[in-house]
């Protein structure tokens, strides 16, 4: 395992003149930035902060967060409105656009590094008004914790979370974030010693020091704040593929744990994934993504209710216009019958209650073995995209408000692959495959 550590250690560290491109774009922001906030009496001062901030970047895609520091009498509003003219302006010439994360905030591209310019507080610590209030403290919690040798092994570590894809905080991929990956290393020291632990954790297993009850897999305590879970922000999935990966570098470390691997496209099982399309009017990426993984969700309570057994789900979506929900269905066109089980005869109201309520339209209608009264129940819809169209057409219960105009508009209901691109094939083909994380234990 050393070994492998130690030859990944030495491409991890950005070059003497990829630092010194990076330095020079961010001074560039930080000036027109800093010239725009003059303007404005409620801002107190700005500062660099993320990995770029507290030197864990990677060269290849770091991003240079400004954070503009706000009087803390600012109104929320001001504090939204203000901070947007801030980013706009500043960043004019680069084609600036807002993301989203509790609050707006404004994000641009120079010579390809993204520059985020993000509101806070000046506020003290625990004494939050917003989610960013917390950043300015991680900054200087890490510039004053880390060690450059734990520079690097965070290094290390985000290499082999992005390699494994499951780095990344955005709401399409609830992975592991920069700060995390920071508090990892900040508890463990090394990358190692990280693998090791990950790899034998227990369910429900604290990492930091806290008071406070959580109810995740596993909790990752907020150095800063004690009654903060950074797990909570993490899908339980990514933390599963986190413990198998690690579990599998342990016994057997390679080079490739580190590499991106290629996609293979599945042959099978693209008769039994159910597909729906629609286009959105463009807003957000975190709200898109945000809507589409709630009203996939929601789908799939009501296939479950339709009958249909839905063994795995997924969403995506380019950002600009198409979304897709994936649904892969256990069988596409189900029985014209199915049981519905009510109360033991004994319950004198409850099974008179059921017979009256049910004998009109049951098929057939018995005591079974369990002494309970069974109706023989006939579907309206036994095929899957049927029920689905149907269903998006007259109901569309449980979708999120956001997305019912989407619908409204058009959308297609389709199984298979037929009519798919290849860069959608290769998103579905993630739920028809099987997991690159088990892979490894070959």
């Amino acid at each position: 395992m050393k070994q492998i550590i130690s030859k990944i250690s030495q491409t991890v560290v950005p070059s003497k003149n990829i630092e010194k491109s990076k330095n020079k774009i961010a001074k560039l922001a930080y000036n027109l930035v800093e010239k725009e906030i003059k303007k404005y009496s409620q801002v107190i001062d700005l500062e660099f902060g993320g990995s770029f901030a507290k030197g864990t970047w990677l060269s290849k895609d770091a991003d240079v967060d400004i954070f503009i520091k706000f009087k803390k009498s600012t109104s929320e509003k001001k504090f939204e409105e203000i901070s947007k003219q801030i980013g706009f302006e500043s960043l004019k010439e680069y084609s600036p656009y807002v993301r989203y994360s509790e609050h707006p905030y404004v994000e641009a591209k120079i010579n390809e590094t993204k520059i985020n310019v993000v509101p806070f507080y000046d506020v003290r610590l625990g004494e939050w008004k917003s989610a960013a209030d917390r950043s300015p403290f991680h900054t200087k919690f890490m510039k004053k914790s880390l060690t450059s040798k734990m520079k690097n092994e965070i290094r290390i570590l985000k290499r082999f979370l992005k390699a494994n894809e499951i780095y990344g905080a955005e709401m399409a991929k609830q992975g592991f974030s920069g700060y995390i990956s920071e508090v990892l290393i900040f508890n463990f020291k090394t990358f190692e010693n990280l693998i090791k632990s990950i790899s034998e954790i227990k369910e429900k297993q604290t990492i930091g020091e806290t008071a406070k009850k959580f109810d995740t897999s596993i909790i990752i305590i907020d150095p800063i704040d004690s009654n903060r879970n950074l797990a909570a922000a993490i899908s339980e999935e990514n933390i599963g593929k986190f413990v198998l990966i690690s579990r599998a570098f342990k016994i057997k470390p390679k080079i490739s744990f580190f590499k991106n691997k290629k996609i293979k496209i599945s042959k099978k099982y693209w008769g039994n994934l159910l597909v729906v399309k629609f286009n959105f009017k463009i807003r957000s990426p975190d709200i898109i993504w945000g809507q589409i993984k709630r009203a996939t969700a929601s789908l799939t309570t009501q296939l479950e209710l339709g009958g249909f057994t839905v063994l795995r789900n997924k969403s995506f979506t380019d950002q600009k216009k198409e979304a897709y929900l994936f649904f892969f269905i256990e069988s596409t066109k189900i029985s014209q019958t199915y049981l519905k089980t009510g109360p033991e005869f004994f319950r004198e109201n409850s099974s008179k209650s059921f017979i009256s309520k049910n004998l009109k339209n049951s098929e057939l209608m018995w005591i079974g073995n369990n002494g309970k009264v069974i109706s023989l129940e006939k579907r309206k819809y036994t095929d899957v995209d049927q029920f689905l169209t149907d269903f998006l057409k007259k109901d569309k219960t449980g979708l999120p408000k956001g997305l019912l105009n989407d619908f409204k508009k058009g959308f297609k209901v389709s199984i298979g692959s037929k009519n798919l691109g290849k860069s959608i094939k290769e998103e579905a083909n993630e739920l028809i495959s099987t997991d690159d994380t088990i892979l490894h234990f070959n």
